[in-house]
């Protein structure tokens, strides 16, 4: 198999697209694929709350329907089962992704639903480590990650007419605590609010993406006891770069966020919140051998700035939230199986603020064993 191919797998094997799908049917303008992997993953770690079976299995499918010459529709969905679980657990099945949408030619797509926020767009080149990837973004975090109430246009190629240049916008509407329809903690709302990315690949194995997003803050955020990190917005832009030919595969992103980047749990006595300013970085280098090895190292780190006073009486400045090296590597056995070993290096020490946000501070080795289809 080429190298390219290689490095394509190895990126994509624990991510949320499918690498290979088992086709249902396809048939009079109806597409229908399943696609999925199961994970066997064992951590070890002195930190006892990481340390164990990690094992996971993930599932989905993906369908499309011709409507038209011009319109196409489309759904996708996502679920992962922790399989680490006992079978009396409640909260051992989640939903990742659950959309569906309408594709207008050459015009774009639209879609709603659970789905990936834009400023992941910039993210996407670096979240590339087999296990311990996307560590400076957080899930229902504002448009960071994958989140709910989403409406997206995606354009691919500029209507058609320039090569490599895509762009998305994006609408998310408000996901509340108490009473609301999909209640959730504090630390997982968010306001009404939009965001866009830009992205062109320039040739030679380069692209480039730039994003943008803007929140508004629900009221809970910034009136419960103890909370940190107060603010009518939250709002984050973010940049990447990546190199991806010749067997070498390198990527670097930057994002700086205000009132966006959480922090540890109301639950107990710790602290929590977000940040009132937060400097997110990420970089990743890959070499794929044509065996099918491909060793990698990364480093991420989420840097917060002016915390202010927490509900322990406390105030602090600035404090890590994320920060390590990551190394180890992926083998592909075939298309379909795949091991890999990844060292997580920690690089934030024990203190006040880390014990009391739970932010974490030891290594963590992590081997896993994967199927996928």
């Amino acid at each position: 198999m080429k190298g390219h191919m290689w490095a394509l797998m190895a990126s994509c094997a624990l991510l949320t697209g499918p690498v290979s799908a088992a086709e249902i049917y396809n048939t009079a303008g109806n597409k229908l694929d399943l696609y999925g992997l199961v994970s066997g993953l064992r951590y070890v770690s002195d930190d006892k709350s990481q340390d164990g079976d990690q094992s996971y299995m993930r599932i989905g499918f993906k369908g499309q329907t011709q409507i038209s010459d011009l319109l196409t529709g489309y759904g996708q969905w996502q679920s992962q089962f922790n399989a680490s679980q006992p079978e009396s657990s409640s909260g051992a099945m989640f939903t990742r992704l659950g959309f569906a949408g309408i594709k207008v030619g050459d015009y774009g797509s639209f879609d709603y639903g659970r789905n990936v926020g834009v400023l992941y767009d910039a993210l996407s080149q670096t979240d590339m480590e087999p296990e311990f990837d996307a560590q400076t973004y957080n899930t229902d975090q504002f448009m960071f990650r994958r989140g709910n109430s989403l409406a997206t246009w995606r354009n691919s190629d500029f209507f058609g007419l320039v090569k490599g240049l895509d762009f998305a916008l994006q609408y998310q509407g408000k996901n509340a605590g108490g009473g609301e329809p999909g209640g959730r903690d504090v630390l997982r709302q968010n306001g009404d609010g939009y965001g866009l990315s830009v992205a062109y690949a320039f040739g030679e194995g380069f692209r480039a993406v730039g994003a943008y997003s803007r929140s508004d803050r629900t009221r809970e955020q910034n009136e419960s006891p103890g909370i940190m990190g107060r603010g009518d917005m939250a709002e984050a832009w973010s940049t990447s770069l990546k190199y991806d030919a010749h067997r070498v595969y390198l990527g670097v992103m930057y994002t700086q966020a205000t009132n966006a980047s959480r922090f540890g749990s109301r639950l107990g006595s710790g602290i929590y919140g977000y940040a009132n300013q937060s400097a997110l970085f990420e970089a990743f280098a890959q070499y794929t051998f044509d065996a099918g090895w491909a060793p990698f190292i990364a480093y991420n780190q989420a840097r917060a700035t002016d915390l202010g006073q927490a509900g322990n009486g406390r105030r602090y400045g600035s404090q890590d939230l994320v920060k390590f090296v990551d190394f180890g590597g992926s083998f592909f056995f075939n298309r379909n199986m795949l091991a890999y070993v990844d060292y997580k290096l920690n690089l934030i020490d024990r203190s006040d603020f880390s014990q009391a946000a739970g932010v974490s501070t030891d290594d963590i080795l992590a081997v896993g064993l994967v199927y996928q289809f």
